[in-house]
């Protein structure tokens, strides 16, 4: 890497520790349809969008799914546990993000979430004026592990895809920045990679705290050559 001038962070799983209210939400949203939504078959939507976590799902469960109705349901459950306890944070975050503002490395959000429900997690965590640009799955045509959702952050950020990294904790994410020709750092969440995405992964850290130890000590000096 010749030049890092963006940074760009999944949301959910990544940023915040969302990714198991959403499979405690999809279960008892589709035991109120009659549906057995197992966490199995949760994690393997990490990341898709509306349209492709509606095939996930009806692949498992059988094409007369009521998906929207379901969703609808389990959006009802997800908002009802952020309004009682909070957007739960990932470690590191504030630090990342403030950091990175203080080197000058532009900093994006690029998430399969709709715009009304990223902006209003981001604001209720205190990081949306933060970011210099937010890009949201409603915002492109093909979601991820298609490229579009980061190019198109690189394109709106004036940067050339060799020089972003992308932060991101699901297959499909960590695909889809592997397809952009930029950088992808894994930070775990529910899932470990396939073999076949593993050998995309261009770093692997615990943590975000991580991340931002490794940008300090490795990257960052590259842009003061």
């Amino acid at each position: 890497m010749k030049k890092l001038s963006l940074v760009i962070f999944d949301m959910d799983g990544l940023m915040f520790d969302t990714e198991r209210i959403a499979i405690f939400a999809w279960e008892k949203a589709g035991k109120d349809f009659g549906y057995e939504i197992t966490p199995a078959i949760a994690v393997e939507a990490t990341g898709l969008d509306a349209m492709d976590t509606a095939l996930c799902f009806k692949k498992h469960l059988g094409e007369s799914l009521p998906y929207f109705d379901i969703r609808e349901s389990k959006l009802k459950y997800f908002e009802e546990y952020i309004e009682q306890n909070g957007i739960p944070i990932k470690e590191g975050l504030y630090e990342l993000i403030d950091f990175l503002g203080e080197r000058s490395i532009l900093r994006a959000v690029a998430t399969s979430t709709e715009r009304i429900k990223a902006e209003e997690c981001l604001s209720l965590a205190k990081v949306k004026d933060k970011f210099d640009l937010i890009v949201c799955g409603d915002d492109v045509l093909r979601g991820k592990p298609e490229p579009d959702i980061f190019l198109k952050a690189a394109e709106q950020m004036n940067c050339s895809p060799a020089e972003c990294i992308v932060l991101e904790d699901s297959d499909n994410g960590l695909k889809a920045a592997s397809r952009a020709g930029m950088y992808p750092i894994y930070v775990p969440d529910l899932k470990r990679p396939s073999k076949e995405v593993q050998k995309l992964i261009y770093k692997e850290f615990a943590s975000l705290v991580d991340v931002k130890y490794f940008l300090e000590t490795k990257l960052i000096s590259i842009n003061q050559k």
